[in-house]
Order: structure tokens, then sequence, then C-alpha cells
């Protein structure tokens, strides 16, 4: 099974009208996207692109409607042209790919999951799963096993035979996500795929995505216009605006240290507590940690933090390892300060070091 590859995307532009390379030039000088459409008619949907994306790793981009989201994830098997920049995926530019190459490269290597499902009406649910699969020539009878296998994983058990008119939203996306998994592909691309769904459905495609990702480790690059959904998937999150990128950072980057207003508005309203790890405002672990404090595993949320203490007659603990090994501190007060967005309350307010006490 393919796992996932690295993609690195370098000052990409793409400006829609033409002859829009020559005006790169301007942007880079500072001609504004209004100005660019006021002036010369062009629009500019991405603006000096630079995101490393890590194999194996769920990368969220996030924007509003207009931010250029959906043009750039179209940028990463090419079904649209970059007006200028790289894109190089584990080392290939495939920028450089001619026709047949890139067809290839589209086939094997990724993989699409719409937001309005693209399910081909006429064809039953193994048959949408298998589409791919018959495009590369795989004979009926492999594909089917392969098919039915990730109907399977996907929840879709005795659902085979039916048509997607039969089915709920959530179970035709189920349907488009086992198409994409069926082909192998390292990299999956998926636009906007939850969007459509009711809250309590999405919830649960995002948690069988995390599920499946933990065994699998594509490469996952994951559009959406949702804060909540961008910092429970993502690895990586990107933020973009009028086609630039605010801030890129994992979750506690963009939740802890918004890089401007805007961000700050955003994450103004998140539960904090069900974001942050205890691992991005721990302190340094005391060097003889009294051995009658709780314990609290690393990678554990300020909310679970919270709850063990409070179950306790402590009101501090220990942050340890996978190997029980103490790496840090966390007290009820440094927990209560990091819970606060207002930024007049500093995280340092808690105090300074942690020993033992009840």
């Amino acid at each position: 099974m393919s796992e996932g590859e690295s993609i690195e995307i370098r000052e990409l532009f793409k400006i829609f009208g033409r002859s829009s390379a020559k005006y790169i030039d301007a942007i880079k000088d500072g001609l504004s996207k209004p100005e660019l459409q006021r002036l010369h008619g062009q629009v500019l949907a991405l603006n000096n692109i630079s995101i490393s994306m890590p194999a194996g790793k769920i990368q969220v981009i996030m924007g509003l409607s207009g931010s250029g989201k959906s043009t750039l994830i179209r940028h990463i098997n090419r079904l649209v042209e970059p007006t200028s920049g790289s894109i190089v995926i584990d080392g290939l530019d495939i920028l450089r790919m001619r026709e047949q190459e890139l067809r290839q490269f589209r086939r094997n290597r990724t993989a699409m999951v719409f937001q309005k499902f693209a399910l081909l009406p006429h064809r039953t649910v193994i048959e949408n799963v298998t589409f791919g699969l018959e495009l590369r020539g795989i004979k009926w009878a492999k594909a089917r096993e392969i098919g039915m296998s990730w109907i399977e994983r996907v929840g879709l058990h005795g659902f085979h035979a039916r048509y997607p008119h039969e089915l709920s939203g959530g179970m035709q996306q189920r349907v488009g996500l086992a198409r994409a998994l069926s082909n192998d592909a390292s990299i999956l691309l998926m636009d906007e795929a939850y969007s459509a769904l009711d809250p309590l459905i999405r919830t649960d495609m995002q948690t069988m995505l995390l599920e499946l990702q933990s065994e699998l480790k594509k490469t996952i690059v994951f559009i959406t216009h949702d804060l909540d959904e961008a910092l429970r998937l993502g690895d990586r999150i990107v933020i973009l605006r009028d086609g630039s990128i605010v801030q890129q950072g994992d979750s506690q980057d963009i939740v802890l240290r918004p890089a401007d207003d805007y961000i700050a508005r955003f994450v103004k309203d998140v539960n904090r507590g069900r974001v942050i790890k205890v691992d991005a405002v721990m302190q340094p672990a005391p060097q003889k940690p009294d051995g009658s404090l709780p314990r609290i595993q690393s990678g554990a949320t300020l909310e679970t933090a919270a709850k063990a203490l409070t179950n306790s007659t402590f009101d501090r603990a220990i942050i340890t390892d996978r190997g029980s090994r103490p790496i840090g501190a966390i007290t009820l007060r440094l927990i209560t300060a990091s819970l606060s967005s207002n930024p007049e309350v500093p995280l340092e307010a808690a105090p300074a070091s942690v020993g033992a006490g009840a």
C-alpha cells in the first residue's frame, strides 16, 4: 500500500487573464490585487504561495470563499496551470511533466474527493468505487475484490449494489472516499469534502478519516472554510486570504499565536480546551518531581488535564512522554490562563516553578 509523498510548493503565483506572466514582477513590486484588476483586467488568485507539506500528514488549506484555496489544490495535480512558481512532489517537478507522464501521475499517485460527491448516477456503489481501477486496466475480478474491501472499510457493508440516488449524502461521500482510496494513491486531495454534510455526519466522517489516516499515512491535502474542522484534522494548517498566506503552522500556533487581527477573529470563539495540548504550554519538569503528583501523558488536551486535576487532590501534574519519563509540568492556574483568549492574560502568569504539594 502506497504511503504519502512530500509536496513542496515554492513562490506560486496564479493570475487569470491574457498574457498574465508579464504582471508577475509588478505584483512582486507591490501592485495590489484590486489595482491589478482595475488597471489591467487581470485577477490575482494566488500570490507568492510557499508551503512544505510533509509526507504522510494531513495538510489543511483554510480560507473563506474567494481566498484561493480550491485554486491552490488544483495546482497539485495540474488541473490548473500556475502563472509562475514550482511544485515538487517527492523530488519530481510536476510542471516539467509531459502530457502522458502527467496523465499517469494523476491516475496513479493522486486521487480527489469532491464536495458534491461526483458519483456516476448510472453506476452502482461497487461500480463507482472501481471506476478508477477500470481506467488503469485492472481486471474486473481483482478490481471488485479491492473495491469491496474499501466499501467495507468505510462502513457501507451491504450497499455495494445500490445506486447513488438510493444513498444519503453521508453515504455518498463514503463512496467517494472509498473510490479515492481504492486507487492506492499516495496523495489524497479533498476539496471541501465534508462541507455539504450535516454536522453530525460531518463529525463522523472526520473521525473515520483520522482513523484511516492513522493506518494509511497518506499525504492528504484537505480544503475547508471551517476552523473547527481545520483544527481537528490538520497536522499543519495554512490560512489564506485574498490569495495570500496569512499564517501557517500547527493548531497550537494558530490558536495561541494568531498572526494578526484577521486570524484572532477566527480563533476567538474556539474551544481552546479541546484544541490546545499540554505540550504547548507546559513548564519545565522539576528536577525531582514528587512521585505522588498526577501524571498526564504528552499530547493530552488542556480539557483532559483540567479534568484529571479537578478529580485529584492536587493543583499540579507532571507531563510524561510515552515512556513515562517526565518532560514538563502543568498547574490549574496555568491551564486557566491558557484557556483565556484575552491577550492581557499572559501564560507567564502561572507559577515559574512546580514542586510537590496539594
